[in-house]
């Protein structure tokens, strides 16, 4: 049975769309127990402000060269909480003991190294980080002054001193760099099989992989390495090999001044050094070969 027409006039209104309908917050009042009272829609002066607040809130998820670059891994109370407790590594190791003696030593309470999400591989990270920053401003005292100055610690060469071909070559500037690198984790070599067992962890294998990649760049990149082909990769993962493998040969050298270590890089970077001008040389000649059987084929008439 079809309605009556007086019926579609009842409910004719209310099939009508809405104009001029503010999706409106609740005002003060209404908040704080009032009624049926909603606050007046925001001007667009006030909804560019809020805009405006809610985008500079959120962090910027591109690169420009007109605007100053992210902060570091810490922001300044977890620098300050990490670089107390680092001064507790070598007795208490990267544990959160440290942690905790540190956030003492910074001013803060002992619950303040929750502002670390990672907890003691936070500290590993730092260690991580601070070293490898370290480097740029040696790899200027090494390299860049032409005087000569004596040793200050034992295992430590002057640090003006030039190799033995009097200049410094790619190769050369590596091989002091990864181990100007591996001296940094003297203070703490006898805690950082704990730091391995740590970054080994599934949870922690990813950062703790970056960092090493970000470690074998910086290291090229000071030495003066220039490629721009497919070696680029290949130099630094061997690097990378080779430092992990200097690293924890390292944990078990008491040699004096690590110089076991130090003959195990030069070896380690020897050898990374003939296999890749091994793997240089095939590749050359596979593509001669390949150059020439193709050149022969067009001689003879094939469409290649």
């Amino acid at each position: 049975m079809a309605p009556s027409r007086a019926f579609v006039a009842r409910i004719a209104p209310l099939c009508r769309p809405a104009r001029n309908l503010h999706l409106c917050r609740p005002s003060a009042s209404s908040l704080l127990g009032g009624k049926g009272q909603f606050a007046a829609p925001p001007s667009s002066a006030a909804a560019a402000g809020t805009a405006g607040m809610t985008a500079a809130a959120l962090p910027r998820l591109y690169h420009s060269y007109d605007h100053p670059p992210p902060p570091g891994v810490f922001n300044p109370t977890e620098r300050a909480i990490l670089s107390a407790a680092y001064a507790h590594v070598p007795e208490h190791g990267f544990t959160q003991s440290a942690l905790s003696l540190g956030a003492r030593d910074a001013g803060y309470l002992d619950i303040s190294t929750n502002v670390l999400p990672d907890g003691p591989f936070s500290l590993i990270r730092y260690h991580l980080v601070t070293q490898r920053e370290a480097l740029a401003p040696k790899s200027r005292e090494i390299f860049n002054t032409a005087t000569t100055t004596a040793a200050t610690q034992p295992g430590e060469e002057a640090p003006y001193s030039l190799p033995a071909g009097g200049q410094w070559t790619v190769g050369d500037k590596v091989e002091r760099l990864t181990w100007e690198r591996l001296l940094g984790n003297r203070n703490v070599n006898h805690r950082w099989q704990e730091a391995l067992a740590v970054m080994a962890q599934p949870s922690r294998a990813a950062p703790s992989l970056r960092e090493l990649a970000l470690l074998a760049d910086e290291i090229c990149h000071l030495a003066g390495d220039a490629s721009v082909d497919p070696s680029w990769y290949a130099k630094r993962a061997s690097l990378s090999a080779v430092y992990v493998a200097s690293e924890l040969f390292m944990t078990n050298d008491r040699s004096a001044g690590h110089a076991e270590t130090r003959d195990f890089l030069r070896r380690r970077l020897e050898e990374a050094s003939r296999a890749a001008g091994a793997l240089g040389s095939v590749a050359q000649w596979v593509g001669f070969t390949a150059s020439a059987g193709v050149n022969l084929l067009r001689s003879k008439g094939a469409r290649i």
